[in-house]
Protein backbone atom coordinates (compact mmCIF):
# COMPACT_ATOMS: atom_id res chain seq x y z
CA UNK A 1 0.00 0.00 0.00
CA UNK A 2 1.13 3.55 -0.77
CA UNK A 3 0.90 7.38 -1.55
CA UNK A 4 1.04 8.38 -5.05
CA UNK A 5 0.14 11.49 -6.68
CA UNK A 6 -1.91 13.18 -4.46
CA UNK A 7 -3.90 9.84 -3.04
CA UNK A 8 -4.45 9.84 0.44
CA UNK A 9 -4.90 5.93 1.82
CA UNK A 10 -5.36 4.90 4.89
CA UNK A 11 -2.85 3.89 7.68
CA UNK A 12 -2.49 0.66 7.45
CA UNK A 13 -0.07 -1.93 10.72
CA UNK A 14 1.27 -5.05 9.91
CA UNK A 15 -0.94 -7.16 11.60
CA UNK A 16 0.69 -9.65 14.19
CA UNK A 17 1.78 -12.94 13.22
CA UNK A 18 5.47 -12.85 14.52
CA UNK A 19 5.10 -15.16 17.19
CA UNK A 20 3.61 -18.05 15.33
CA UNK A 21 5.66 -17.34 12.23
CA UNK A 22 8.35 -18.02 14.17
CA UNK A 23 7.23 -21.02 15.53
CA UNK A 24 5.53 -22.76 12.41
CA UNK A 25 8.60 -22.04 9.62
CA UNK A 26 11.70 -23.87 9.70
CA UNK A 27 14.40 -22.97 9.77
CA UNK A 28 15.35 -24.31 6.48
CA UNK A 29 12.83 -21.70 4.93
CA UNK A 30 15.74 -19.64 5.03
CA UNK A 31 18.24 -21.58 4.15
CA UNK A 32 20.51 -20.13 0.66
CA UNK A 33 20.49 -24.37 -0.57
CA UNK A 34 19.43 -25.30 -4.29
CA UNK A 35 15.84 -24.61 -4.99
CA UNK A 36 13.41 -26.72 -6.74
CA UNK A 37 14.96 -27.17 -10.31
CA UNK A 38 13.28 -24.90 -13.09
CA UNK A 39 10.46 -25.54 -15.66
CA UNK A 40 10.26 -25.17 -19.25
CA UNK A 41 12.33 -23.90 -21.93
CA UNK A 42 14.26 -20.71 -23.44
CA UNK A 43 14.82 -20.53 -26.66
CA UNK A 44 16.56 -17.08 -28.01
CA UNK A 45 19.03 -14.77 -27.10
CA UNK A 46 18.11 -11.27 -25.27
CA UNK A 47 16.86 -8.67 -27.87
CA UNK A 48 19.61 -6.92 -28.94
CA UNK A 49 20.13 -3.34 -30.68
CA UNK A 50 22.33 -3.10 -34.08
CA UNK A 51 25.74 -1.81 -33.75
CA UNK A 52 28.88 -2.55 -32.11
CA UNK A 53 27.65 -1.70 -28.60
CA UNK A 54 25.83 -3.57 -26.50
CA UNK A 55 21.89 -3.20 -25.29
CA UNK A 56 20.99 -0.89 -23.97
CA UNK A 57 23.77 1.61 -24.66
CA UNK A 58 23.37 1.03 -28.78
CA UNK A 59 19.69 1.78 -27.90
CA UNK A 60 20.15 4.86 -25.57
CA UNK A 61 22.47 6.39 -28.69
CA UNK A 62 19.57 6.84 -30.53
CA UNK A 63 18.09 10.18 -30.51
CA UNK A 64 15.51 10.51 -27.86
CA UNK A 65 12.77 13.16 -26.69
CA UNK A 66 11.42 15.04 -23.60
CA UNK A 67 7.66 15.34 -25.72
CA UNK A 68 6.46 11.82 -24.39
CA UNK A 69 5.03 13.63 -21.21
CA UNK A 70 1.34 14.25 -20.99
CA UNK A 71 0.63 18.11 -21.55
CA UNK A 72 -3.41 18.60 -21.36
CA UNK A 73 -5.68 15.21 -19.71
CA UNK A 74 -9.04 17.03 -21.16
CA UNK A 75 -12.19 15.69 -19.42
CA UNK A 76 -12.54 12.52 -17.77
CA UNK A 77 -14.25 10.60 -20.11
CA UNK A 78 -12.12 12.04 -22.94
CA UNK A 79 -10.18 9.40 -24.02
CA UNK A 80 -9.03 6.13 -22.26
CA UNK A 81 -7.42 2.63 -23.43
CA UNK A 82 -6.10 -0.54 -22.65
CA UNK A 83 -3.81 -3.40 -24.25
CA UNK A 84 -5.12 -7.25 -24.33
CA UNK A 85 -1.41 -8.20 -23.09
CA UNK A 86 0.46 -7.10 -20.58
CA UNK A 87 3.26 -7.99 -22.59
CA UNK A 88 4.68 -9.34 -26.25
CA UNK A 89 7.93 -10.50 -27.57
CA UNK A 90 9.21 -8.20 -29.99
CA UNK A 91 7.56 -8.15 -33.53
CA UNK A 92 4.63 -9.95 -31.47
CA UNK A 93 1.21 -7.82 -31.98
CA UNK A 94 -1.25 -6.65 -29.50
CA UNK A 95 -5.02 -5.43 -29.46
CA UNK A 96 -5.66 -1.74 -28.54
CA UNK A 97 -9.58 -1.22 -27.00
CA UNK A 98 -9.91 3.03 -26.60
CA UNK A 99 -12.86 5.17 -26.04
CA UNK A 100 -12.90 8.47 -26.91
CA UNK A 101 -15.19 11.54 -27.18
CA UNK A 102 -12.84 12.81 -30.02
CA UNK A 103 -13.71 12.00 -33.94
CA UNK A 104 -10.25 10.85 -34.40
CA UNK A 105 -6.75 10.13 -32.30
CA UNK A 106 -3.52 8.84 -32.73
CA UNK A 107 -0.87 6.55 -30.74
CA UNK A 108 2.53 7.33 -30.44
CA UNK A 109 4.68 4.10 -28.86
CA UNK A 110 7.20 5.57 -26.36
CA UNK A 111 10.05 3.51 -24.79
CA UNK A 112 11.60 4.75 -21.67
CA UNK A 113 15.74 4.64 -20.90
CA UNK A 114 18.22 7.36 -20.55
CA UNK A 115 18.85 8.91 -24.08
CA UNK A 116 20.84 11.72 -22.79
CA UNK A 117 18.72 12.37 -19.95
CA UNK A 118 15.60 12.75 -21.97
CA UNK A 119 13.98 9.24 -20.82
CA UNK A 120 12.36 7.84 -23.43
CA UNK A 121 12.50 7.34 -27.48
CA UNK A 122 9.97 7.91 -30.15
CA UNK A 123 9.80 4.12 -31.69
CA UNK A 124 6.34 3.90 -33.65
CA UNK A 125 3.30 6.43 -34.09
CA UNK A 126 -0.03 5.09 -36.15
CA UNK A 127 -1.94 7.32 -38.53
CA UNK A 128 -4.92 9.19 -37.24
CA UNK A 129 -7.89 6.33 -36.25
CA UNK A 130 -11.16 7.45 -36.02
CA UNK A 131 -12.66 7.69 -32.49
CA UNK A 132 -15.78 6.11 -31.17
CA UNK A 133 -16.85 6.59 -27.67
CA UNK A 134 -17.15 3.44 -25.64
CA UNK A 135 -19.48 2.78 -22.51
CA UNK A 136 -19.73 -0.44 -21.79
CA UNK A 137 -18.62 -1.10 -18.37
CA UNK A 138 -19.11 -4.41 -16.57
CA UNK A 139 -19.22 -4.70 -12.79
CA UNK A 140 -19.39 -8.89 -11.58
CA UNK A 141 -21.24 -9.20 -8.65
CA UNK A 142 -19.88 -10.53 -5.34
CA UNK A 143 -16.18 -9.53 -6.13
CA UNK A 144 -16.98 -5.91 -8.02
CA UNK A 145 -14.43 -6.80 -10.53
CA UNK A 146 -14.20 -4.12 -13.38
CA UNK A 147 -14.17 -4.65 -16.90
CA UNK A 148 -14.33 -2.89 -19.93
CA UNK A 149 -16.17 -5.00 -22.92
CA UNK A 150 -15.39 -2.70 -25.88
CA UNK A 151 -14.46 -3.34 -29.19
CA UNK A 152 -11.05 -3.25 -30.56
CA UNK A 153 -9.73 -0.23 -32.36
CA UNK A 154 -6.76 -1.13 -33.68
CA UNK A 155 -4.00 -3.61 -33.90
CA UNK A 156 -0.44 -2.50 -33.14
CA UNK A 157 2.47 -4.71 -34.36
CA UNK A 158 5.58 -4.09 -32.25
CA UNK A 159 8.50 -4.72 -35.44
CA UNK A 160 11.60 -2.93 -34.70
CA UNK A 161 10.28 -2.11 -30.74
CA UNK A 162 13.93 -3.37 -28.87
CA UNK A 163 12.80 -5.02 -25.32
CA UNK A 164 11.77 -2.33 -22.61
CA UNK A 165 9.37 -0.74 -20.95
CA UNK A 166 7.16 1.14 -22.88
CA UNK A 167 3.74 3.88 -22.60
CA UNK A 168 1.52 4.18 -25.46
CA UNK A 169 0.51 7.95 -25.32
CA UNK A 170 -3.34 8.28 -26.80
CA UNK A 171 -3.57 11.90 -28.13
CA UNK A 172 -6.95 13.36 -29.11
CA UNK A 173 -7.54 16.77 -29.62
CA UNK A 174 -7.21 18.33 -25.79
CA UNK A 175 -7.05 15.23 -24.24
CA UNK A 176 -3.96 12.52 -23.64
CA UNK A 177 -4.01 9.07 -22.08
CA UNK A 178 -1.31 6.51 -21.24
CA UNK A 179 -1.63 2.89 -21.94
CA UNK A 180 1.63 0.59 -20.62
CA UNK A 181 2.91 -2.26 -22.75
CA UNK A 182 6.01 -4.05 -21.86
CA UNK A 183 7.83 -5.52 -25.09
CA UNK A 184 9.03 -8.54 -23.10
CA UNK A 185 12.99 -10.18 -23.46
CA UNK A 186 13.09 -13.69 -25.08
CA UNK A 187 15.73 -14.88 -23.03
CA UNK A 188 17.25 -13.01 -19.43
CA UNK A 189 20.33 -15.21 -19.79
CA UNK A 190 23.59 -13.13 -18.91
CA UNK A 191 21.00 -10.06 -18.08
CA UNK A 192 19.95 -8.05 -15.15
CA UNK A 193 16.24 -8.25 -15.45
CA UNK A 194 13.47 -5.09 -14.62
CA UNK A 195 10.71 -6.78 -13.34
CA UNK A 196 7.60 -4.08 -14.40
CA UNK A 197 5.18 -4.59 -11.30
CA UNK A 198 2.06 -4.63 -12.86
CA UNK A 199 -0.05 -6.46 -10.68
CA UNK A 200 0.49 -3.70 -7.86
CA UNK A 201 -0.33 -1.24 -10.66
CA UNK A 202 -3.85 -2.79 -11.00
CA UNK A 203 -4.55 -3.91 -7.70
CA UNK A 204 -4.43 -0.20 -7.27
CA UNK A 205 -6.87 0.38 -10.20
CA UNK A 206 -9.92 2.05 -9.50
CA UNK A 207 -11.22 2.77 -12.66
CA UNK A 208 -14.92 2.16 -13.24
CA UNK A 209 -15.02 2.72 -9.25
CA UNK A 210 -13.43 -0.56 -7.67
CA UNK A 211 -9.97 -1.37 -7.00
CA UNK A 212 -8.58 -4.33 -4.20
CA UNK A 213 -8.94 -0.90 -1.78
CA UNK A 214 -12.12 0.48 -1.83
CA UNK A 215 -15.51 1.10 -3.99
CA UNK A 216 -17.30 4.33 -5.34
CA UNK A 217 -17.69 5.20 -2.03
CA UNK A 218 -14.17 5.25 -1.01
CA UNK A 219 -14.32 3.04 1.86
CA UNK A 220 -12.80 -0.25 1.99
CA UNK A 221 -15.54 -1.63 3.05
CA UNK A 222 -16.78 -1.72 -0.06
CA UNK A 223 -13.88 -2.93 -1.79
CA UNK A 224 -13.11 -5.26 -4.76
CA UNK A 225 -11.79 -8.89 -4.57
CA UNK A 226 -11.07 -9.12 -8.11
CA UNK A 227 -9.16 -6.90 -10.55
CA UNK A 228 -9.46 -7.23 -14.63
CA UNK A 229 -6.37 -5.87 -16.77
CA UNK A 230 -9.66 -5.69 -19.47
CA UNK A 231 -10.18 -2.21 -18.40
CA UNK A 232 -7.84 1.49 -18.32
CA UNK A 233 -5.63 2.51 -15.95
CA UNK A 234 -7.20 5.15 -13.88
CA UNK A 235 -5.29 8.82 -13.82
CA UNK A 236 -3.22 9.57 -16.27
CA UNK A 237 -2.82 5.74 -17.24
CA UNK A 238 0.93 5.39 -15.59
CA UNK A 239 1.04 7.11 -12.28
CA UNK A 240 2.13 4.43 -10.58
CA UNK A 241 4.56 3.35 -13.60
CA UNK A 242 6.41 6.93 -12.87
CA UNK A 243 6.45 7.19 -9.59
CA UNK A 244 7.76 3.91 -9.05
CA UNK A 245 9.26 2.97 -12.33
CA UNK A 246 10.74 5.26 -14.76
CA UNK A 247 13.50 6.73 -12.47
CA UNK A 248 14.93 3.56 -11.93
CA UNK A 249 14.81 2.09 -15.74
CA UNK A 250 16.33 5.63 -16.36
CA UNK A 251 19.44 4.87 -14.56
CA UNK A 252 19.80 0.90 -15.20
CA UNK A 253 20.34 1.98 -19.06
CA UNK A 254 22.53 5.34 -17.98
CA UNK A 255 24.50 2.70 -16.36
CA UNK A 256 24.55 0.15 -19.30
CA UNK A 257 24.73 -3.00 -17.64
CA UNK A 258 22.98 -5.53 -19.93
CA UNK A 259 19.51 -5.74 -19.48
CA UNK A 260 16.31 -8.05 -20.10
CA UNK A 261 12.79 -6.65 -18.92
CA UNK A 262 9.84 -8.84 -18.25
CA UNK A 263 7.01 -8.33 -16.23
CA UNK A 264 5.29 -10.20 -12.79
CA UNK A 265 2.52 -11.75 -14.99
CA UNK A 266 5.44 -12.88 -17.54
CA UNK A 267 7.32 -14.73 -14.53
CA UNK A 268 4.28 -16.38 -13.33
CA UNK A 269 3.14 -17.86 -16.83
CA UNK A 270 6.72 -18.74 -17.74
CA UNK A 271 9.17 -19.49 -14.27
CA UNK A 272 11.69 -20.24 -16.42
CA UNK A 273 12.18 -17.04 -18.06
CA UNK A 274 15.02 -16.63 -15.12
CA UNK A 275 17.12 -19.08 -16.08
CA UNK A 276 20.61 -17.99 -15.75
CA UNK A 277 20.01 -14.22 -15.17
CA UNK A 278 22.24 -12.33 -13.56
CA UNK A 279 20.03 -9.94 -11.67
CA UNK A 280 16.15 -9.40 -10.86
CA UNK A 281 15.33 -5.72 -10.20
CA UNK A 282 12.21 -5.34 -8.08
CA UNK A 283 11.22 -1.53 -8.82
CA UNK A 284 9.71 1.02 -5.82
CA UNK A 285 5.75 -1.05 -5.49
CA UNK A 286 5.76 -4.34 -5.86
CA UNK A 287 3.59 -5.93 -3.50
CA UNK A 288 1.06 -8.38 -5.21
CA UNK A 289 2.40 -11.86 -5.86
CA UNK A 290 1.47 -15.20 -6.94
CA UNK A 291 2.94 -18.45 -5.81
CA UNK A 292 4.59 -18.85 -8.98
CA UNK A 293 6.02 -15.42 -9.15
CA UNK A 294 7.38 -15.82 -5.81
CA UNK A 295 8.68 -19.41 -6.45
CA UNK A 296 10.32 -18.12 -9.44
CA UNK A 297 12.90 -15.60 -7.82
CA UNK A 298 13.27 -18.23 -4.85
CA UNK A 299 14.60 -20.82 -7.81
CA UNK A 300 16.21 -18.09 -9.47
CA UNK A 301 18.13 -16.89 -6.07
CA UNK A 302 18.98 -20.45 -5.35
CA UNK A 303 20.04 -20.77 -8.56
CA UNK A 304 22.98 -17.83 -7.98
CA UNK A 305 20.88 -15.09 -9.53
CA UNK A 306 20.94 -11.98 -7.77
CA UNK A 307 17.74 -10.06 -6.26
CA UNK A 308 17.68 -6.08 -5.26
CA UNK A 309 13.91 -4.76 -3.93
CA UNK A 310 14.39 -0.73 -4.90
CA UNK A 311 10.82 -0.45 -2.79
CA UNK A 312 9.12 -1.86 0.25
CA UNK A 313 6.08 -3.56 0.68
CA UNK A 314 7.30 -6.37 -1.36
CA UNK A 315 5.76 -9.59 -1.73
CA UNK A 316 3.41 -8.68 0.74
CA UNK A 317 -0.21 -9.45 -0.86
CA UNK A 318 -0.78 -13.74 -1.57
CA UNK A 319 -3.37 -13.10 -5.53
CA UNK A 320 -3.48 -15.59 -7.36
CA UNK A 321 -4.69 -15.31 -10.96
CA UNK A 322 -7.46 -16.39 -13.44
CA UNK A 323 -8.77 -16.39 -17.46
CA UNK A 324 -4.86 -16.41 -18.58
CA UNK A 325 -3.66 -14.48 -15.79
CA UNK A 326 -6.38 -11.49 -17.29
CA UNK A 327 -7.68 -11.63 -13.84
CA UNK A 328 -5.95 -10.81 -10.64
CA UNK A 329 -7.93 -12.29 -7.21
CA UNK A 330 -6.90 -11.35 -3.71
CA UNK A 331 -9.67 -11.28 -0.81
CA UNK A 332 -6.72 -9.81 2.01
CA UNK A 333 -8.53 -12.60 4.41
CA UNK A 334 -8.34 -16.61 4.32
CA UNK A 335 -11.43 -16.81 6.04
CA UNK A 336 -13.40 -15.13 3.15
CA UNK A 337 -11.67 -16.63 0.60
CA UNK A 338 -13.89 -19.58 -1.49
CA UNK A 339 -9.80 -21.91 -1.37
CA UNK A 340 -10.52 -21.30 2.26
CA UNK A 341 -10.63 -25.36 3.71
CA UNK A 342 -9.87 -27.01 0.41
CA UNK A 343 -6.54 -25.21 -0.70
CA UNK A 344 -5.29 -23.32 2.17
CA UNK A 345 -1.82 -23.09 0.08
CA UNK A 346 -3.59 -20.83 -2.03
CA UNK A 347 -5.93 -18.22 -0.38
CA UNK A 348 -5.13 -15.06 -0.61
CA UNK A 349 -4.38 -13.04 2.24
CA UNK A 350 -1.44 -11.93 3.26
CA UNK A 351 2.14 -13.90 2.79
CA UNK A 352 2.67 -13.94 6.49
CA UNK A 353 -0.93 -14.97 7.55
CA UNK A 354 -2.53 -18.18 8.79
CA UNK A 355 -3.39 -20.53 7.16
CA UNK A 356 -0.50 -21.06 5.56
CA UNK A 357 2.20 -18.70 6.98
CA UNK A 358 5.18 -17.82 4.30
CA UNK A 359 6.83 -14.26 5.62
CA UNK A 360 8.38 -11.98 2.84
CA UNK A 361 11.49 -11.92 5.35
CA UNK A 362 12.19 -15.41 4.13
CA UNK A 363 13.04 -14.06 0.45
CA UNK A 364 13.02 -10.30 0.53
CA UNK A 365 15.18 -10.29 4.10
CA UNK A 366 13.00 -7.46 5.86
CA UNK A 367 9.48 -7.27 7.15
CA UNK A 368 6.94 -4.54 6.59
CA UNK A 369 5.55 -3.08 8.87
CA UNK A 370 3.61 0.25 9.12
CA UNK A 371 3.01 3.68 6.77
CA UNK A 372 2.55 6.44 6.24
CA UNK A 373 5.64 8.14 7.49
CA UNK A 374 8.09 10.27 6.92
CA UNK A 375 11.87 10.22 8.13
CA UNK A 376 15.76 10.38 7.47
CA UNK A 377 17.25 7.47 6.40
CA UNK A 378 20.03 6.40 8.56
CA UNK A 379 23.77 5.14 7.60
CA UNK A 380 24.52 2.15 9.98
CA UNK A 381 27.33 0.34 8.02
CA UNK A 382 28.92 2.76 5.70
CA UNK A 383 31.53 -0.10 5.28
CA UNK A 384 29.47 -2.26 2.79
CA UNK A 385 30.67 -2.55 -1.12
CA UNK A 386 27.29 -0.83 -2.46
CA UNK A 387 28.02 2.59 -0.19
CA UNK A 388 31.88 2.18 -2.23
CA UNK A 389 32.36 6.05 -3.67
CA UNK A 390 29.27 7.77 -2.26
CA UNK A 391 31.10 9.31 0.73
CA UNK A 392 28.56 7.68 3.46
CA UNK A 393 29.06 8.05 6.98
CA UNK A 394 27.43 6.63 9.67
CA UNK A 395 24.84 8.19 11.31
CA UNK A 396 24.80 10.28 8.50
CA UNK A 397 21.03 11.05 7.50
CA UNK A 398 19.22 11.45 4.38
CA UNK A 399 15.84 13.65 4.97
CA UNK A 400 12.88 12.14 3.82
CA UNK A 401 14.15 8.82 2.44
CA UNK A 402 11.93 6.39 4.55
CA UNK A 403 8.34 6.72 3.43
CA UNK A 404 5.09 6.39 2.65
CA UNK A 405 5.86 2.98 3.63
CA UNK A 406 8.99 0.55 5.20
CA UNK A 407 10.37 -2.57 6.01
CA UNK A 408 12.80 -3.50 8.95
CA UNK A 409 14.87 -6.05 10.03
CA UNK A 410 12.58 -8.46 12.64
CA UNK A 411 14.00 -10.76 15.08
CA UNK A 412 10.98 -12.56 15.81
CA UNK A 413 10.37 -13.97 12.04
CA UNK A 414 12.40 -15.94 9.86
CA UNK A 415 15.45 -14.33 7.45
CA UNK A 416 18.37 -15.25 5.98
CA UNK A 417 21.75 -15.12 7.57
CA UNK A 418 24.45 -13.68 7.41
CA UNK A 419 22.30 -10.82 7.10
CA UNK A 420 24.43 -7.00 7.01
CA UNK A 421 22.13 -4.25 7.72
CA UNK A 422 23.09 -1.01 5.93
CA UNK A 423 20.69 1.96 7.14
CA UNK A 424 18.68 1.66 10.55
CA UNK A 425 16.54 4.87 10.39
CA UNK A 426 14.02 5.96 13.94
CA UNK A 427 10.94 6.69 13.18
CA UNK A 428 7.16 6.89 14.80
CA UNK A 429 4.42 5.18 13.27
CA UNK A 430 1.03 5.08 14.46
CA UNK A 431 2.06 5.76 17.84
CA UNK A 432 5.16 3.38 17.81
CA UNK A 433 8.75 4.31 18.10
CA UNK A 434 10.11 1.78 15.52
CA UNK A 435 13.73 1.68 12.34
CA UNK A 436 13.21 0.93 9.15
CA UNK A 437 15.79 -1.37 8.09
CA UNK A 438 18.06 -1.52 4.35
CA UNK A 439 19.56 -4.84 4.25
CA UNK A 440 21.97 -7.33 2.24
CA UNK A 441 22.31 -11.13 3.07
CA UNK A 442 23.90 -13.43 0.84
CA UNK A 443 23.57 -17.20 0.29
CA UNK A 444 25.09 -20.51 -0.67
CA UNK A 445 24.27 -19.92 -4.35
CA UNK A 446 26.22 -17.31 -4.14
CA UNK A 447 23.29 -14.89 -4.94
CA UNK A 448 23.52 -11.49 -3.15
CA UNK A 449 20.00 -9.90 -2.15
CA UNK A 450 19.56 -6.02 -1.36
CA UNK A 451 16.51 -4.73 -0.10
CA UNK A 452 16.02 -0.75 0.20
CA UNK A 453 13.32 -0.71 3.04
CA UNK A 454 12.09 2.63 1.63
CA UNK A 455 9.32 3.21 -1.21
CA UNK A 456 11.59 5.73 -1.84
CA UNK A 457 14.85 4.71 -2.67
CA UNK A 458 13.58 4.98 -6.39
CA UNK A 459 11.88 8.53 -5.99
CA UNK A 460 15.42 10.20 -4.32
CA UNK A 461 16.79 9.40 -8.12
CA UNK A 462 14.80 12.33 -8.86
CA UNK A 463 16.23 14.28 -6.17
CA UNK A 464 14.41 17.34 -5.31
CA UNK A 465 11.46 17.11 -7.10
CA UNK A 466 10.54 13.89 -5.35
CA UNK A 467 9.44 16.25 -2.90
CA UNK A 468 8.82 14.97 0.92
CA UNK A 469 12.37 17.29 1.59
CA UNK A 470 14.39 15.19 0.02
CA UNK A 471 17.81 16.97 -1.42
CA UNK A 472 20.49 16.83 -4.25
CA UNK A 473 22.75 14.96 -1.63
CA UNK A 474 20.14 12.18 -1.45
CA UNK A 475 20.38 11.91 -5.39
CA UNK A 476 23.67 11.45 -6.01
CA UNK A 477 23.78 8.80 -2.79
CA UNK A 478 20.74 6.64 -4.06
CA UNK A 479 22.60 7.02 -7.90
CA UNK A 480 25.82 5.94 -6.76
CA UNK A 481 24.88 3.32 -4.62
CA UNK A 482 22.47 2.22 -7.09
CA UNK A 483 24.48 1.97 -9.53
CA UNK A 484 27.38 0.13 -7.62
CA UNK A 485 24.48 -2.40 -7.16
CA UNK A 486 24.23 -2.94 -10.91
CA UNK A 487 27.31 -3.44 -12.03
CA UNK A 488 28.53 -5.94 -9.37
CA UNK A 489 25.01 -8.27 -9.47
CA UNK A 490 25.74 -8.04 -13.47
CA UNK A 491 29.03 -9.61 -12.69
CA UNK A 492 27.07 -12.46 -11.52
CA UNK A 493 26.68 -13.92 -7.71
CA UNK A 494 27.10 -11.30 -5.91
CA UNK A 495 28.12 -13.08 -2.23
CA UNK A 496 31.11 -14.56 -4.01
CA UNK A 497 33.08 -11.47 -4.22
CA UNK A 498 30.77 -9.51 -1.56
CA UNK A 499 29.85 -11.96 1.28
CA UNK A 500 27.75 -10.84 3.68
CA UNK A 501 29.31 -9.42 7.07
CA UNK A 502 26.50 -10.21 9.12
CA UNK A 503 25.84 -7.34 11.89
CA UNK A 504 22.61 -7.81 13.32
CA UNK A 505 23.74 -8.60 16.99
CA UNK A 506 25.03 -5.20 16.74
CA UNK A 507 21.83 -3.25 16.45
CA UNK A 508 20.83 -1.25 19.07
CA UNK A 509 18.08 -1.98 20.18
CA UNK A 510 17.62 -5.68 18.02
CA UNK A 511 14.13 -6.39 20.11
CA UNK A 512 10.94 -6.05 18.46
CA UNK A 513 8.55 -2.78 18.71
CA UNK A 514 4.50 -2.93 19.24
CA UNK A 515 3.65 -2.64 15.37
CA UNK A 516 5.65 -5.87 14.68
CA UNK A 517 3.76 -7.95 17.24
CA UNK A 518 1.10 -6.67 16.28
CA UNK A 519 -0.51 -4.66 19.28
CA UNK A 520 -3.62 -2.69 18.56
Amino acid sequence: MSVVAGQRMPRRRAVGVAVALALALPAAACSGGAGPAAHGSVTSAPSAVAGTQPFPVAENGRPGTSAWRITDLGPADAIDGYADRQSVLPGQSFRLYVSTTATSFRVDAFRFGWYSGHQARLVWASARVPGQRQTAVRITPGTHMVTAPWRPSMTITTTDWPAGSYLLRLDAPRAERYVPITVRSASTAGAVVILNDNTTWQAYNAWGGYSLYQGPDGLPSDRGYAVSFDRPYDGDGAVRFLAFDEAAIALAERTGVPLAYETDVDIDQHPAILAGARAVISLGHDEYYSQAMRSALLTARNAGTNLAFLGANAIYRHIRFADRDRIVICYKDAAIDPLYGRDNAETTQQWRDPPDPRPESVLVGVFYECNPVSAPWVVYDPSNWIFAGTGARRGERFPGMVGPEYDRLNPAVPFPRPMQVLAHSPLACDGFSTFSDSGYYTVASGAGVFASGTMRWVCAMRGASCGHGLTRAAERFVDRATQNLLRAFAAGPAGRTHPAQDNVARLKPPGISGLANGID
